[in-house]
């Protein structure tokens, strides 16, 4: 991947400075993995990271995570920043001090895309944005990491799908949870028998502070002359510049998702890699705003029910996703993975298994427990008793599972990372897209709905395969 001579001349100062320091970052976070899928590709990289083999990157939408993705993905071998876009210039001046004067900066998003320089975008804008900035990256021959959720819309997921088959763009959605190594433990555990078969999965995303409910700090500067407030509105409807909406803007169904497409996703994105599920084929949601009651027009608290139909890669189950952003006791995130023979835990942080499986009572407990024997004629309890004494017995099911009941990623690991090592490896190589478009519309598909169900106050039919709304 060339770059033309007169680009080369101009950076070549600040380029060998950033050799210097990718390569000792690259070192850091090879250590930092421990995943013997991801350090190999790591590897890989950090061997062909001459001059000619870098991925020159570009991101647009430079918020709290375009800052977090972009300094994420530098770590990564071989990955340089030469381009920003974002529609305050307050950010656009934070890219140069915090990157190198050498990053250039614009507030239309087109002017990346135009760059030949830019071998890849990363795309961490309000959720309006996702769909139209994907389809366009992808027609201009632009890799694309688009945050999560995928779409903000259902009707958009077919064209971003379509999108990517017709040009063979890379194209990966960020959700990082499906490169977590502890979701990978857990799906190897699951696909062991270690819990037998799965029947429920519990999960929550829980927030309480006043910035984990999206009330960012605005800027003391913020007004039409700082912010290009007509560009941001996009497809939304039009009205007159309000910084609370654009610092704010997931408080607003106009420009985001709700709890669910932001914190839903992530949970769903680890149940589907975890247990091999396209999607449940019913969808139901209630909650309200209940805390937050700032002007914002979404919910803060959600409770979801979500029905998995049986397939070859999994039995039936049912989902339980709760989000709550007054939730008193503390902020947490969560998964509980039960089946007929046992319980797999987790926060993320760690991983547990509890086997007990299903009790059976035995003949005295049936005759004398807390059972409807004792409540029949003595001739009846004799009979049953003897009936009893023929039987055999039953007892917990067992299965030939005698793997780790417990496990740890390294202290500091983080999933983002790996998720870009394999985006950039796909970029690099070509191979397969971790988390393509379908995985990613599949996942944004039940979330978007959980919003529907609330706001309609209605059960939808989905049908995970073809991914359309049945009822």
């Amino acid at each position: 991947m060339q770059r033309d001579m007169m680009m080369r001349r101009r950076e070549i100062g600040s380029r060998r400075g950033f050799l210097k320091s990718a390569a000792a970052a690259s070192a850091a976070v090879t250590m930092l993995a421990r995943n013997p899928e991801t350090e190999a590709a790591v590897e890989a990289l950090a061997a062909a990271d001459g001059p000619n083999d870098k991925v020159r990157i570009a991101t647009i939408g430079m918020g709290i995570i375009g800052f977090e993705d972009t300094t994420c993905a530098l770590k990564v071998p071989g990955v340089e920043l030469v381009a920003a876009a974002d529609l305050y210039s307050g950010r656009r001046e934070r890219v140069k001090e915090k990157y190198g004067d050498h990053v250039d900066v614009c507030a239309d998003y087109r002017e990346i895309l135009a760059r030949k320089d830019v071998d890849a975008v990363l795309l961490c804008v309000p959720d309006h944005w996702h769909a139209a900035m994907s389809i366009e990256a992808m027609k201009a021959g632009k890799p694309v990491y688009c945050e999560k959720p995928m779409v903000q819309t259902l009707d958009e997921g077919p064209a971003v799908i379509a999108a990517q088959k017709e040009t063979k763009t890379v194209f990966q959605v960020g959700s990082q949870y499906a490169s977590s190594i502890v979701m990978d433990k857990l799906r190897d555990m699951i696909a062991a028998g270690a819990i037998g078969k799965v029947n429920v999965v519990e999960a929550r995303y829980n927030r309480n502070s006043s910035l984990g409910a999206w009330q960012y700090t605005l800027p003391l500067d913020a007004s039409p002359e700082t912010v290009d407030w007509d560009r941001f509105l996009g497809k939304a409807p039009r009205r007159p510049f309000d910084a609370t909406r654009f610092f704010r803007w997931r408080n607003y169904q106009d420009y985001g998702t709700a709890v669910a497409g932001d914190l839903f996703v992530h949970l769903l994105t680890g149940i589907h890699h975890a247990t091999g599920a396209k999607g449940p084929n019913k969808v139901a949601a209630m909650g309200g705003l209940r805390y937050w009651d700032d002007g914002r027009d979404v919910y803060d608290v959600i409770l979801s029910l979500l029905d998995y139909p049986k397939t070859e890669a999994h039995p039936a189950f049912t989902v339980s996703l709760q989000c709550d952003f007054e939730d008193g006791g503390g902020d947490a995130t969560s998964f509980r993975f039960v089946g007929d023979e046992g319980v797999v835990s987790t926060d993320l942080f760690s991983l547990k298994l509890d086997r007990g499986g299903i009790s059976w009572p035995t003949p005295e407990q049936e005759l004398k427990g807390y059972n409807s024997v004792q409540t029949f004629s003595k001739a009846q309890r004799e009979a049953i008793a003897a009936k009893l004494e023929k039987e055999p017995r039953k007892g917990p099911a067992k299965t030939s599972y005698d793997g780790p009941t417990t496990f740890k990623p390294p202290a500091g690991y983080d999933p983002r990372f790996d998720h870009f090592v394999k985006f950039f490896t796909s970029v690099r190589k070509g191979d397969p897209v971790y988390e393509d478009a379908v995985f990613g519309f599949r996942a944004a598909a039940p979330a978007l709905l959980c919003n529907t169900s609330l706001y309609e106050s209605k059960l939808i039919g989905w049908d995970p395969v073809a991914m359309k709304v049945t009822s």
